[in-house]
């Protein structure tokens, strides 16, 4: 079976090491992150892990399992129905038109949120592969920097 995309929620304790506990148990079976961030949750002692992978099923269900038997992890959601969203801010020379990339970056959820002397910097949010889209269409305005954030989810 063919290696599928994966996003998967972990709920853990805020405490020292418990990424790195979480990200071995990834390595040590040689299975890539894609995208990792992690949150504090809100008031409360807990952070939220999103992770954006991709295997077979099988490894996949392995490496929940696992996830569920690491001491500081609570709750681990394999996400079916969820809402993605990913960040990107992307920098570009001041010679290029604002009112061109300001009318792209808002059909991305985005708009200009810097202009100095030399750059205008750009912040969009939407699904990850829209903004792989923007990315690829804003290639013509020559940025000089990209920043992703990765994935962050929440099931619906």
């Amino acid at each position: 079976m063919a290696d599928a995309r994966r996003v998967i929620s972990v709920i853990v304790i805020n405490e020292a090491s418990v990424l790195s506990r979480v990200t071995d148990l990834f390595s040590g079976r040689g299975y890539n992150i894609e995208s990792l961030t992690v949150a504090p949750v809100p008031d409360s002692k807990y952070s939220r892990l999103t992770i954006v992978t991709s295997g077979s099923v099988r490894v996949s269900e392995q490496i929940v399992k696992q996830l569920h038997k690491l001491i500081p992890v609570l709750k681990v959601y394999e996400h079916a129905d969820l809402v993605e969203k990913e960040m990107a801010l992307v920098k570009f020379p001041s010679s290029e038109s604002p009112s061109d990339i300001s009318a792209l970056a808002s059909a991305y959820n985005g708009g200009i949120v810097n202009v100095g002397e030399e750059t205008i910097i750009v912040m969009i949010a939407d699904e990850p592969k829209r903004v792989s889209n923007f990315l690829n269409l804003v290639k013509r305005y020559h940025p000089k920097e990209i920043v992703r954030s990765g994935s962050v989810a929440l099931e619906r």
